[in-house]
């Protein structure tokens, strides 16, 4: 049976890098010492270092807008028609620049057979596959396919489809492309638990090259498991004024006690045993110390993922495939590995994989 392999990723990030400057707006919003202390407390607990956004943060004291170019004003933050046409051209420079960092040589382009893009921040028809495939000089014959609005689980599911196409064809190279702009969908809402949400997210692209070829990560099986009675936990639905997002306080919680509870049985159906590498969705602090605690991991085993959400926050589904480019990009001990991500449902998707 033919194998796919991630053979490279490359990554991109906007050029603001909004953490620091949106901690100092956001706690100007608060109106009592109390909310302040808990936001500052929060703050600094999120480990979190740097997120990116399209935007330029506005010019203090942004009593009339958030960023520079005016596209929050205070008081008229705009309408989800008015952020989707925002989102084309800076989600298909950022993929760009995503594919640019695989540095395909010459005629490498022409032999990509198919082309998965994952977005749940932005959709149009023709939609972001189309516009790729031209920008970046695919053939007009690439197949191609969409998954949307799919959240943070989503790189899994684009990684298990490139896998079925490679195993059917084994000439196929797929890219797979993640970009999302969660600084698109900004809401109003200057209540302590909505600023506390919006000090984990950024944005971000990342692209992917599954082949035959054996090279990088192997692929392995994939599994996806439903957390009993969690439907509700995290919801993203579209409302007339963007995205709107519900993270329920109860997610680390139902994590870690599905880990433990199920855990064990699920690196079992994965076929994984005294797995060397972990590549866990930085969905935020308290979810990655759900997952070690409920695994019983060292530290050290989710020290990529901790450094991705350090220096970029949770970028939806582009943040596992940063976890995975570190990964491949550090001397690298052979071994088994296990990726899994989180998001609506309450889903957990996960796979294992084998550095060469």
């Amino acid at each position: 049976m033919t194998v796919a392999w991630i053979n490279r990723i490359g990554t991109a990030v906007p050029p603001h890098d909004v953490h620091a400057e949106f901690v100092a707006f956001g706690r100007t919003l608060l109106p009592d010492e109390r909310r302040r202390a808990v936001f500052d407390r929060m703050a600094g607990l999120a480990d979190i270092a740097h997120r990116y956004s399209i935007f330029a943060p506005g010019p203090l004291p942004r009593d009339k807008s958030v960023d520079a170019e005016g596209f929050y004003r205070r008081g008229a933050f705009p309408s989800t028609a008015q952020r989707m046409a925002r989102f084309h051209a800076p989600a298909l420079d950022l993929a760009q620049n995503a594919v640019d960092a695989l540095d395909f040589g010459a005629g490498e382009r022409a032999r990509i057979t198919h082309l998965i893009v994952a977005s749940c921040t932005g959709f149009s028809a023709p939609g972001l596959d189309f516009q790729l495939m031209r920008a970046a000089g695919l053939p007009d014959t690439v197949e191609r396919t969409m998954i949307g609005f799919m959240g943070c689980f989503a790189a899994v599911n684009a990684l298990r489809l490139a896998r079925h196409i490679v195993r059917s064809e084994p000439a196929a190279r797929v890219l797979v492309v993640n970009v999302e702009l969660c600084s698109l969908h900004m809401q109003e809402q200057w209540e302590l638990t909505k600023l506390l949400s919006f000090l984990l997210f950024g944005d971000g692209a990342s692209a992917t090259l599954v082949s035959a070829d054996s090279e990088g990560l192997a692929l392995g099986a994939f599994r996806t498991e439903v957390v009993a009675r969690t439907d509700g936990l995290i919801t993203w639905g579209i409302g007339d004024s963007g995205f709107e997002m519900h993270l329920s306080g109860q997610v680390p919680g139902q994590i870690r006690r599905f880990a433990r509870d199920a855990g064990a049985a699920l690196l079992r159906r994965l076929d994984v045993r005294d797995a060397a590498h972990w590549a866990i969705h930085a969905g935020g602090r308290t979810i990655l110390d759900a997952v070690q605690d409920g695994l019983g991991l060292t530290p050290e085993a989710l020290r990529h993922s901790r450094g991705v959400l350090r220096d970029f926050g949770n970028m939806s589904s582009a943040t596992l495939m940063f976890v995975l480019a570190r990964i491949l990009a550090r001397p690298r001990t052979p071994g088994p590995g296990v990726g899994m991500a989180f998001g609506p449902g309450l889903t957990v998707e996960s796979f294992a994989f084998h550095v060469a």
